[in-house]
């Protein structure tokens, strides 16, 4: 584990462990709860379903779909590219391909800010391996309410599987790191298209993304709490 890759052999892997792997040439990562025995819970928006945005999003978000490696049929989960919400895959369609990242917990700043890729870390630190498993369980059973790319998609399951932590706000930014860097680096470049021209202005805008990110990530904000996995789904009914 370091600032420069996340990257694990399954041989490392425990129980309760948050994965992810890049998908669509690194532009984001999928998440899941290792559960052990080669098996991985997660929440996805199936091929064919619309994320509501009406752009290429829809057709990227629908790849995070799990499958089995090109050429080859699963045995052990049968047709899943078309399923929605949370569902449990084994570890090589899970993957789709791609190799293996463990989301690590409880990082410093000065490592949160190095990793300048969102989604790979958090200050937040994680509960134990057994309540981890028990929400994941829990929520395979009883849903992870409606997906949405920016909003309560599959980081943020991850996520709260491991910490039990909500955004409590009406409006945010977002859980996922993904999504908070995504809209750093928006607000960066729309509000301030001018200040690329310089190298000190650049540097500037840089620090501002990453003021943006620290300050979105949910192991800092004020507006979460921890919400048992129980109330979340009758929350969601």
């Amino acid at each position: 584990m370091g600032v420069l890759s996340n990257k694990i052999e399954r041989d490392q892997l425990k129980p309760g462990d948050h994965i992810y792997s890049w998908r669509y040439y690194c532009l984001y990562t999928h998440h899941g709860i290792y559960v052990g025995e080669g098996k991985v819970i997660h929440f996805t928006r199936g091929a064919g379903h619309e994320i509501g945005r009406g752009t290429v999003l829809d057709r990227i978000i629908s790849s995070s779909s799990p499958s089995p490696p090109v050429g080859k049929k699963c045995q052990i989960c049968g047709d899943q590219p078309r399923l929605d919400g949370v569902i449990s895959s084994c570890i090589d369609c899970f993957l789709s391909g791609g190799n293996l990242y463990l989301f690590e917990y409880g990082v410093s700043p000065f490592f949160f800010l190095a990793s300048a890729r969102g989604g790979t870390c958090t200050l937040a630190k994680s509960d134990p391996p057994e309540d981890v498993l028990h929400r994941a369980f829990y929520l395979l059973q009883n849903g992870f309410g409606g997906y949405n790319l920016f909003k309560n998609n599959c980081e943020d399951f991850a996520v709260y599987c491991r910490t039990g932590l909500l955004v409590v706000t009406a409006i945010s930014v977002g859980r996922s790191g993904q999504s908070a860097a995504f809209q750093a680096a928006t607000r960066a470049v729309v509000s301030y298209p001018l200040t690329f021209l310089t190298t000190s202005l650049v540097a500037v805008n840089y620090g501002r993304y990453c003021a943006s990110r620290l300050y979105s990530d949910i192991g800092v904000r004020r507006d979460v709490v921890k919400v048992p996995v129980g109330r979340l789904v009758d929350q969601s009914d």
